[in-house]
């Protein structure tokens, strides 16, 4: 096992498949799995709105890539790419006053001492976010770019990916990541 294969890498899709733009960190995901081989050693996790639950994930992690919607106040259908101490005032707006958001979770990583070393987040400035299963037209337009952003951003941590859809994996829901993390090892 080389030093990069030790490395723990996840990339996480974040948002509501149900909420029109807010589902496109999860297509980005989707898209990412199904297009491109990533190595085994690469964890994909379908981050949904789990909220708290995400806090293992995010703590196991050395470096962690999340695909999400991300409301900068741009035109609709820009990329938008954060780093570190960038996250968390952008990422996961609430959808109901009841959800834990990303901000709070990467909060309590940083005051237990566990948040990665390298934090990267890709998006799309959504152009609605409302009942609908489908992304926006500006979303939808921009999605092969996310991914294939977040395909270069894996080659710059010196992971192996490549276009094609050479070995179909299965992305892991949060409950399933512990299972993820030892199916790997």
């Amino acid at each position: 096992m080389t030093n990069n294969e030790q490395t723990r890498i996840v990339v996480l899709g974040l948002g509501n498949m149900l909420m029109a733009d807010d589902g496109v960190g999860l297509s980005a995901l989707a898209r990412l799995e199904e297009e491109w081989f990533v190595p085994r050693h690469v964890s994909l996790v379908d981050g949904g709105t789990w909220g708290m639950n995400l806090l293992p994930v995010i703590e196991d992690a050395d470096r962690l890539l999340i695909f999400d919607a991300i409301d900068r106040g741009e035109a609709p259908g820009t990329i938008i790419r954060l780093e570190g101490n960038e996250i968390p005032r952008f990422l996961s707006q609430k959808v109901s006053p009841h959800q834990i958001d990303l901000r709070e979770v990467l909060a309590l990583a940083e005051l237990r001492g566990t948040l990665p070393r390298t934090m990267i987040a890709l998006g799309v400035q959504p152009a609605r976010v409302e009942m609908s299963t489908t992304l926006s037209p500006p979303v939808q337009a921009n999605l092969d770019q996310l991914v294939r952003l977040g395909a270069s951003t894996l080659q710059a941590w010196d992971v192996h990916v490549r276009q094609g859809a050479l070995a179909r994996r299965h992305i892991f829901p949060v409950r399933d990541h512990a299972f993820a993390a030892t199916a790997h090892a």
